[in-house]
Parts: C-alpha cells; sequence; structure tokens
C-alpha cells in the first residue's frame, strides 16, 4: 500500500479529475492500515503520518463535497475482528472519533456544534476536555451488576470476545452496587510506562522479546488465548463512556465519569469542563506540556459535548460522533538513509514506489520502510536511492519521509517504469490520475493473487485458515485460480489432485478445519458479496449502500448490467442518483460489469455460494421505516444535517436527488427545482409543519 506525505499535491491545486483519484486511492490506503491496526496490532504508520491521510481525504472532500465516496475514511471505523476469539455484535456501535491538529480544527469543531444546534451567542455549550489514552477500546457489559462479556472495538459493529482475559485486569470491578439491569461501560485498556518499562526488564534478562511500547504491549496482551498469559500482564483499565443501558444513570458526561468513579473505575485524569475554544486550548497546552510526567502514555486530548441531550440531538455519522472530537499531538523525526526504491503492484493494478530505509530508531521504535503514494510524490521531493532522509513519527511503526536533506553522490532521479514489475504489461498513467496502473488485469500474477487475498479477507468472506501465504502457494500451483475455486478445494482433493495432509506444515486435522471454514461460507450477506469481488473504489460502506438499495443479488446484478449496458438509462440514472454514489463510482461498477472475464468469474462464484438478501436494521414504531427522503430548502427548526440525521435514526433512507423511488420531499424555505420535480413526479412533499409532526409521531 501507499503512503501519502501532507506537503505533496497541495489540495487547492487538484482539479475534479485529480481529487477523485486522490480520494479512491486514500479510501483504499486507509482501510489498508485500519485493518493493520486494529485487526493484526501490527501497524504500518505512526498516528501523524495515519492522521494525515485522514485529514488530506477531509480536505479534498469539503473542497470537492460532490466527489465525496461512499467508503470514504469518514464513514468508516476500524477494522474487522481477528479471528481465534468468539465475534460480538455490539448493541451501540463502538465509534472512533474525527480528529484536530490545529487550534483552527477545534474552533471549526465547536463552529459547526453550535450551527448543527442552532445555538445564538448567548448559549452555553459546556465541552469536557480528558487525555487520550493510547491502548485499546474495550465495551465490558454488566448485566444486573455482574460482568459478564468484554469486548473489543473491533469494526465498530462487531468486536471480539475477551471476557475471559479481562476478568484478570484487577481494576475492572467483576460486580457493581445499584447499577441499571444492562450496563455498558466503555473505555481503554492500557498499560502504564513503569509497568511496561519493569515487565520489559523481565522478559529481558529471561531473554524474551521485548515490546516495541506500552499500546503494543497491553493490546498483545489483552488478545492473548490463553488468559493465564494475561494474568501475568499488568494491564489497567480507564473507563471513560457508555454504551447500552437499561435506564439512565446521568443527564451529562461530567455526572457520569462521578458514577462510574463512585462504581470504583479509575477514570482518565485530569479532565475538565470548558466553555469555548480558548478553554479547551490552555487545557491542551496543559496536558501537552505535562505529557512526559503522566504514569500513562497519551497521543492527544478528547473534546466532548457535556449534555447527553445534546449529544443525542447532534447523533453520529457512519464513523463517527458529531459531539466529540480528537486533538491531537505533533510528531517524532529522525535522520536516516534511503537504501533503495522498489515497486509493488497492488489489487487494482496501482504501482507504488516503496522506499527502502536503513533501520533508525524514531520515538523508541525501529523502523526500516516507507511507502511512497506515487511517482509524482518521489519526484516533488526529489527523494533519490542513496538520499539522507528526514523521517517522521508519533507512536507506532513506518515513518514517513518528509524530505530528502542530502543526495548521495552520482545519484539519479527515480524513474518509475512503464512497465509492470510482475507481469511486463504496460503500465499506463491515465489523464487526472496520480497513480500508474498495470493494464495486464487478472493475467498479472500481482493483482490476481491480491484479488484472491482480497477476497478471503475479514471484511469480505473472512475463510480462516486461507491466510496469505498458503492463497499464494495454492495459486502457484493452480489449485485456486478463481473465487469458485475455493469452494471446490475439498472435492478436488478427494479426487487426489491435492492431499493437504500431506503438505508440510499441514495435518488431518488442518485440512478438516480449512474445508470447514470453507464450507461455513457458502452463505454470505450480500453487502459482503459485493465487497469481495474488489472492484474498483467498492469499500465497505459502498457496498453496504448497494447492498440497501437493491435488497438483493439478482436485483443488484441486473441493474448493474443494465447501467453498464446503458450509461443514459434508468438502470444508470438510478445508480448515480443514491446519495453518496457519483458517476466515478458508478463508471468503476459499469466497466467491471462490462468484461466478460469479470462477469464469468461473478457467475461462477455464484454458483458455489447463496447470496442472503440485505436485512436493514428494524426501526419499530416510525413512520419513516423504509422510507426515501430528500431534503431541499431551509428549515427553520433545525439544521439540514440534524434533520438528516433524525431522519435516518429512524429507519429513513436520505437521497440527494428527486426520482420516482422518493416517498418523501421535506422542502423548507426557497426549496426550488426539488420541489418542482416531486410535484411532476407525484411525490408527496412535506413543508416543515409536516414533518415535525411525523418526528412527534414516532416520539408520541
Amino acid at each position: 500500500m501507499s503512503l501519502f506525505s501532507p506537503e505533496s499535491l497541495p489540495v487547492e491545486g487538484l482539479n475534479a479529475g485529480e481529487a477523485a483519484g486522490e480520494l479512491a486511492r486514500l479510501a483504499a490506503l486507509i482501510a489498508h492500515h485500519d485493518r493493520l491496526y486494529h485487526t493484526l496490532d501490527k501497524p504500518e504508520l505512526s498516528d501523524a503520518e495515519y492522521d494525515a491521510l485522514v485529514r488530506r481525504n477531509g480536505a479534498i472532500e469539503a473542497r470537492f463535497p460532490e466527489l465525496v465516496r461512499a467508503d470514504s475514511p469518514s464513514k468508516r471505523v476500524g477494522a474487522a475482528p481477528a479471528a481465534g476469539f468468539r465475534k460480538v455484535a455490539h448493541a451501540v456501535p463502538m465509534l472512533s472519533l474525527g480528529n484536530a491538529f490545529a487550534e483552527e480544527d477545534v474552533a471549526e469543531f465547536v463552529t459547526r456544534l453550535r450551527r448543527f444546534l442552532s445555538l445564538g451567542d448567548e448559549d452555553d455549550l459546556l465541552l469536557v476536555a480528558e487525555p487520550k489514552i493510547d491502548g485499546l477500546s474495550c465495551s465490558l457489559r454488566y448485566e444486573r451488576g455482574r460482568l459478564v462479556l468484554a469486548a473489543t472495538r473491533g469494526d465498530g459493529a462487531e468486536g471480539e470476545d475477551v471476557t475471559r482475559n479481562v476478568l484478570t485486569i484487577k481494576d475492572v470491578p467483576q460486580t457493581l452496587a445499584g447499577a441499571p439491569a444492562v450496563l455498558e461501560v466503555r473505555g481503554e485498556v492500557y498499560m502504564s510506562r513503569a509497568d511496561f518499562l519493569a515487565m520489559n526488564r523481565e522478559r529481558t534478562a529471561l531473554g524474551g522479546e521485548v515490546f516495541a511500547n506500552p499500546r503494543n504491549a497491553a493490546a498483545g496482551s489483552l488478545r492473548q488465548l490463553n488468559p493465564a498469559v494475561t494474568a501475568g500482564r499488568p494491564l489497567r483499565f480507564f473507563g471513560y463512556a457508555l454504551g447500552e443501558v437499561s435506564a439512565a444513570v446521568a443527564a451529562t458526561h461530567s455526572e457520569m465519569r462521578r458514577r462510574l468513579a463512585d462504581w470504583g473505575f479509575s477514570l482518565n485524569e485530569p479532565a475538565r469542563t470548558c466553555l469555548d475554544v480558548g478553554g479547551l486550548m490552555a487545557y491542551y497546552r496543559e496536558i501537552e506540556a505535562a505529557r512526559a510526567e503522566l504514569p500513562f502514555d497519551i497521543d492527544g486530548v478528547v473534546y466532548k459535548v457535556d449534555r447527553y441531550d445534546l449529544r443525542e440531538r447532534l447523533g453520529s455519522t457512519a464513523k463517527g460522533p458529531r459531539w466529540a472530537i480528537a486533538h491531537k499531538f505533533a510528531a517524532e523525526q529522525a535522520r536516516t538513509r534511503l537504501l533503495k526504491i522498489s515497486v509493488q503492484v497492488g489489487r487494482t493494478g496501482a504501482l507504488t514506489p516503496v522506499a527502502e530505509l536503513e533501520p533508525v530508531n524514531v520515538g523508541g521504535v525501529m523502523v526500516s520502510r516507507a511507502t511512497l503514494h506515487n511517482e509524482d510524490e518521489v519526484a516533488r521531493k526529489d527523494v533519490r536511492a542513496g538520499d539522507v532522509v528526514l523521517v517522521q513519527r508519533a507512536g507506532d511503526v513506518i515513518p514517513q519521509i518528509v524530505r530528502s536533506l542530502e543526495h548521495a553522490p552520482d545519484s539519479a532521479p527515480f524513474a518509475m517504469s512503464e512497465n509492470c514489475p510482475e507481469c511486463g504489461s504496460l503500465a499506463v498513467r491515465e489523464e487526472g490520475e496520480a497513480v500508474r496502473r498495470c493494464t495486464g488485469g487478472l493475467i498479472c500474477p500481482a493483482q490476481a493473487l491480491e484479488r484472491l487475498r482480497h477476497f478471503v479477507s475479514r471484511d469480505a468472506f473472512d475463510i480462516e485458515g486461507l491466510g496469505e501465504k498458503i492463497i499464494a502457494e495454492f495459486r502457484a500451483e493452480k489449485l485456486i485460480e478463481k473465487p469458485g475455486d475455493i469452494f471446490r478445494l475439498a472435492e478436488r482433493d478427494r479426487g487426489s489432485l491435492v492431499r493437504l495432509k500431506n503438505r508440510p506444515g499441514w495435518g488431518e486435522k488442518s485440512a478438516a478445519n480449512l474445508f470447514a471454514a470453507i464450507e461455513a461460507r457458502r452463505s454470505i450477506p450480500l453487502e459482503r458479496f459485493i465487497f469481495s469481488l474488489g472492484i474498483r473504489q467498492i469499500g465497505q460502506a459502498t457496498a453496504r449502500l448497494l447492498a440497501r438499495t437493491y435488497g438483493t443479488y439478482t436485483a443488484w446484478r441486473t441493474a448493474m448490467l443494465a447501467a453498464a449496458a446503458d450509461r443514459e438509462g434508468a438502470a444508470w440514472a438510478e445508480l448515480t442518483g443514491i446519495d453518496q454514489i457519483g458517476p466515478a463510482v458508478a463508471g468503476d461498477l459499469a466497466e467491471f460489469f462490462s468484461e466478460a472475464h469479470n462477469l464469468d468469474v461473478l457467475e461462477d462464484l455464484a454458483r458455489e455460494v447463496a447470496v442472503a438478501d440485505f436485512e436493514p436494521p428494524q426501526v419499530t414504531e416510525s413512520p419513516l421505516a423504509g422510507k426515501t427522503l430528500v431534503f431541499t430548502g431551509t428549515l427553520a427548526a433545525m439544521s439540514r444535517g440534524e434533520a438528516k440525521a433524525r431522519a435516518e435514526a429512524l429507519g429513513a433512507k436520505v437521497a440527494g436527488s428527486v426520482s420516482a423511488k422518493t416517498d418523501y420531499l421535506v422542502a423548507g424555505a426557497d426549496a426550488g427545482s426539488k420541489a418542482t420535480k416531486a410535484a411532476a413526479l407525484g411525490v408527496t412533499v412535506l413543508d416543515e409543519t409536516a414533518w415535525l409532526a411525523l418526528l412527534e409521531a414516532k416520539a408520541g
């Protein structure tokens, strides 16, 4: 995967085509690093590097709002749970936070809150500021006062059951007095700096491997399959939020913190209630100055709206709550030598320059490689093999190359090959795109292999036992050449094509386990099926949006074939009219369905698996459930953002344009052309009074 430098390709200089290409690249890149961080606990980027990627994505989206992708990182959380632990669905999603990097970002956050809530200058808005612990998010579920379940965040919707391990953490109360029948306490599992250093000293004395930092140590300890190992590690827990509760325990975050303390939880202190941006920034500067004196590692601070009733109005996006933001600290830097620049080929054929570095210690972690996102970045920075370079990190492994400090004697500028290094096919850089791509398609071994790896990945078919190494071996031996072959592997084994149990490192049990894992995936939800195909620009969020829109595999396939055949027809209009799907994403879908070899792969796979219809979340007692709404004009009682959020919370789909499938157009002042089109199509138009009545009908 590739790495972005915040100085390259200035956002203000991008045209629409370049912006669309950059957003596509960032979506794939950030998803890759989400999985490394959240699932594998093997991050390849520092926090600052990752934050720079997310920040650049947000800046481009702000400049080109019409290009915001359905699989945008701004709509996503974490990565799928790892194998080895039972999966647990969160009753209330565990969402991640947006980031601020400067005072201007914090000011914009507060302004955004006040605008969403329609607050006047005279209206107070209290926020609570807390240290942001660098650990592993965890949710503790208590029923009738007893701890019954502990789960990691995972992808925000589903995590891992780590109950047995959490029960070994001494400062996690196992019983609570006076708690509601159901209470989820959320917080961070971490390791204090002193405990971390002492543990590493003991491991060194015993000749064992030491941990790189307290965060990695905590994550690795919590996710041990043997709870006895976890019990021997000095883990701690801070409580800082609530998930599902059967009865309210507080009206404000400040009050909730006091209740947690009364129940015996440790809190992330020091915290402070602030009235304005000045107060928030004063807290930030004080914590930053005292950072080294705190007994635990932090990577910034968090600002949260104090009142819960305001939080409910603000709601959340697909990625995180609107009512909170993390303000991150700056990065650390070091000098090292760039030994060589190699080129990797990804699943979509993208050629990515990779910098191999002379290992260097940056903030206590040895780093040895970084990916450069495309040839333009290399040329702009004039980074060359042999250069002394400045690298940067702020918490975890691979650095970002900030700039070249000194060219090596007789060095030459990097030149990207015009041919794929894997298959020799022509590598083309299309107009308006920053990335060069191999044209070999599935004949390119790198692309074919990456597509198979993607197909079996956690967020797709999630076939345990088919890791990267096994997939590569099976493909090299022509046992698995396309996805459908995976489901015929057991049949081939019985036919003596291959005897897995006789392979090096295999046995009868491991072969049986693999076949069982494959059989368990013969039924798959529609959104996972769509995502598994590896269609360019179709990430998890976009796949779910498509599944929600079309409902069944047959309906989706039929619509995509029709859209591909006629880009001016009704199917194309419906596809491009889906909120958050524009012509660029629709174009990639159409191109996929225009290729005969893709259709062959699709039909072959569909014969082997059953694709389950999309199941929308059930919202009861709501007249908006299942309805499609479009908003236009200015509303007086609430902002447009709040209206959209409340509609979605009640089970409605919010579209960006009016069509024959629109159920209601909510028209405020100055409604414009959408109201005219709705009238022509016979769509029910609601004024603001009628819209508020629908909301009241739900409340009643």
